[in-house]
């Protein structure tokens, strides 16, 4: 990224700069694990990070070996090459293809955005959880730059605009956006109903879609550095299920 050791010069060492949001949450997430855990990967995708160049990050996201089974639900069946998984099933109305009380924690990296029905997601999180399990999200930020940019923009551009300002991301892997459930409030709120107990903030990680322009790009630095935690592009949500209530609404 061309300008990123311009304005985070320690990111020449090593290739990422100390405030990488992939690395901050997959950090957090890696303090969570035990070797006997079952793991959800919800959205799990084709495993695209196998080409991540920082080995420090990818490690980080690779929580396979590191538990005792790592399972991948997608509605994309092309989700099912993912080679960082041990079990992959296939997401059909929306509906969890898992067990309750099945697993110990779940990830959702960069999927609630794409939820047309947050209250089902959320109530499936909760049945699949066994008690004291880790329900850990990351998501745009309904009010951020970002995502008033991309629901100025159709959905059906999405992905041409997307090869610009993400080098490498390929059309495929691009999906509409809804933001039904993308502000810390309602997160909370969310995450509050559905039994869970935690923390929902805001984070911002440097400005790499904003990569195509110096100018701009400093701008996108500035923001990092100066905006308001209900402005910062992305949301982190990390909940833990302390009393598991069976939910009426849920398949059993």
């Amino acid at each position: 990224m061309k300008y990123k050791e311009l304005f985070y010069p320690e990111a020449r060492f090593g290739g990422f700069t100390d405030i990488d949001g992939t690395i901050a949450f997959f950090n957090r997430i890696n303090a969570l694990l035990a070797p006997s855990f079952m793991v959800l990967d919800v959205g799990c995708g084709r495993g695209a990070y196998a080409n991540d160049p920082i080995q420090l990050r990818q490690k980080l996201r690779i929580l396979k070996g590191k538990v005792s089974r790592v399972i991948g639900i997608d509605v994309d069946p092309l989700a099912q090459e993912n080679p960082f998984l041990d079990e992959f099933h296939l997401i059909k109305e929306g509906d969890w293809p898992i067990a309750n009380d099945s697993v110990d924690l779940i990830v959702c990296d960069h999927v609630l955005e794409h939820i047309g029905n947050p209250a089902q997601f959320f109530s499936a999180a909760r049945r699949t959880l066994k008690e004291g399990g880790y329900f850990c999200i990351r998501t745009p930020n309904r009010w951020s730059y970002i995502a008033i940019a991309a629901t100025l923009i159709p959905n059906r551009y999405h992905s041409k605009v997307t090869s610009v300002v993400q080098e490498g991301r390929k059309a495929e892997d691009v999906f509409p956006t809804l933001y039904k459930c993308n502000t810390i409030r309602h997160i909370k709120n969310m995450m509050k109903k559905h039994g869970f107990e935690g923390v929902v903030y805001g984070y911002e990680a440097e400005p790499s879609y904003l990569s195509f322009s110096k100018s701009v790009y400093w701008l996108g630095v500035l923001h990092q550095r100066f905006a308001p935690r209900f402005l910062k592009p992305v949301i982190f949500a990390f909940g833990k299920l302390k009393k598991h209530q069976i939910d009426e609404t849920s398949p059993l």
